[in-house]
């Protein structure tokens, strides 16, 4: 059986680093930290820790809302592909900063790509 790409990244160390990073990225970004106002950053960043680990086949742990019902509020607010689009570029000069290997960075950005509609609604 082939590792899966939760394990090949280092686990739950990796994935913990990984979101730590992308969302000081995230809150530094003056067209993204607007969607941030108010939330509690501790609580969402173990939401996406969670949901991480279950999208790169890790221990499935997440319980939060789907992604369409989770960012429906977002939309309503104007989050848009341009946004979608940021979030990914942060995500992946994540993983670069990190040293992933490329074929992984591939891998998780088109997992990532993959949420784009579900995300925006549509």
């Amino acid at each position: 059986m082939s590792e899966s790409l939760y394990e090949q990244l280092g686990g739950e160390a990796a994935v913990d680093a990984a979101v730590d990073i992308f969302y000081r990225k995230i809150l530094g970004d003056t067209t993204l930290a607007p969607f941030f106002e108010g939330v509690d950053l501790d609580k969402q960043a173990a939401k996406q820790k969670a949901f991480l680990t279950m999208a790169f086949g890790g221990p499935n742990n997440y319980s939060g809302k789907d992604l369409t019902s989770a960012h429906a509020a977002l939309v309503a607010r104007g989050l848009n592909d341009s946004h979608v689009t940021a979030v990914l570029n942060h995500l992946m000069k994540t993983l670069q900063e990190l040293k992933v290997p490329g074929y992984l960075v591939v891998e998780i950005m088109k997992i990532a790509e993959s949420t784009r509609n579900a995300v925006l609604g549509r």
